[in-house]
């Protein structure tokens, strides 16, 4: 049965576990690219015209031109896609893991070195160049029969610090007088938990909250009190509010999470299958002796129907998780089955919970 279990201890979370500070955030770099050197795995240039028109305008930037019509056929070189992100406050000249993945119909990039790329963001600056030798995780091996066997991916690569910062992004603060934090799950009262924690810790009125969404904080305006300000306020813990009652279904997966608030109250239920079974049986019919007729087949069905005898479980008041589990389980059904009695559960009132279907 596919029943995963959620048992959580209520504690203290750290500040930075449930906001982000506004301003700070990733921003995400994409570019593309070439790869060579790579030994006859790369691209084929007839079906992955790209390729080849990138080769060319990189050999005209060296001076080399080719004529008009040459179609150069290259297999060690393979067009590809570079990404990484780009946290706030990184410098340039500072370095950044760049991936790798190709584009084309390359059956492997290992071994292979990515030229010169330059990454963009989305407002079409370039805030990095990525260049390097990749690290592929994946082989593959071909025989000259043509069999072939692959472990893992070979046309995803990673280069370790492959990019070099060219531009950084500065956050901006609509008031530098105040640094606003925004919840990762929005709740009045978890943004009076924060506000009252970083009150005991700063002062009173150090903290107030916008909405359920978000708490400004009055912070320094000298930068060298600001860092200190800041590295006090990481440290903050902050009580964790009780989880929801919820039972999560994923019915393509045969998935039943249930959370650890979830409560059954005194309920029976009967749990039972129900089974059809078509069979067919052709069989053969031969005309009558000195008639004109041909033998032909006649299909014959035979459908049955068969109910298995249910059993009708009664599960008691079930306030802990451990409870509601082995009740569960005491019914015997199919995660299938246990999707149905859940939501009937909720349906007849039994089942403390909400229930959501992914």
């Amino acid at each position: 049965m596919a029943l995963w279990l959620i048992s959580l201890t209520l504690r203290a979370m750290p500040l930075l576990d449930l906001v982000t500070p506004e301003g700070t955030r990733k921003n995400q770099l994409v570019g593309y690219g070439l790869v060579v050197g790579l030994q006859g795995s790369g691209d084929q240039t007839r079906q992955t015209q790209f390729t080849a028109q990138s080769v060319n305008n990189l050999l005209r930037q060296f001076g080399v031109q080719l004529p008009e019509n040459a179609e150069p056929r290259l297999k060690n070189v393979a067009a590809v896609s570079v990404h990484t992100t780009l946290n706030t406050y990184v410098r340039p000249g500072q370095a950044l893991d760049v991936v790798v993945s190709s584009i084309g119909d390359a059956k492997s990039l290992r071994g292979g070195s990515l030229l010169a790329t330059p990454l963009k963001g989305l407002d079409g600056n370039v805030y990095a160049i990525a260049q390097g030798s990749l690290v592929v995780g994946g082989v593959t091996a071909e025989g000259a029969s043509g069999s072939k066997a692959t472990v893992n991916i070979t046309t995803v690569g990673r280069i370790p610090g492959g990019a070099v910062v060219e531009r950084s992004v500065i956050p901006l603060f609509d008031d530098y007088g105040h640094i606003m934090l925004n919840l990762n799950e929005t709740g009045f009262r978890q943004a009076r938990l924060i506000v009252n924690a970083i009150d005991r810790e700063f002062g009173q009125g150090t903290a107030h909250a916008i909405d359920a969404a978000r708490v400004a904080v009055s912070a320094p305006y000298d930068t060298d009190q600001r860092v200190a300000f800041m590295s006090r306020l990481e440290s903050l813990t902050i009580p964790q509010l009780e989880l929801p009652a919820r039972v999560v279904i994923n019915p393509r997966t045969g998935t039943v999470v249930i959370g650890q608030n979830v409560r059954i109250r005194p309920v029976a239920v009967s749990h039972g299958s129900l089974v059809v079974t078509v069979s067919e049986e052709p069989q053969v019919s031969q005309p009558g002796m000195f008639s004109r007729g041909q033998t032909t087949t006649v299909p014959r069905s035979e459908v049955q129907i068969s109910e298995q005898k249910g059993t009708i479980y009664e599960l008691p008041d079930s306030p802990r998780l451990s409870d509601v589990v082995s009740a569960l389980n005491s019914v015997g059904a199919t995660p299938s089955e246990l999707m149905s009695i859940l939501q009937a559960f909720r349906q007849a009132g039994a089942l403390e919970a909400e229930i959501d279907v992914l």
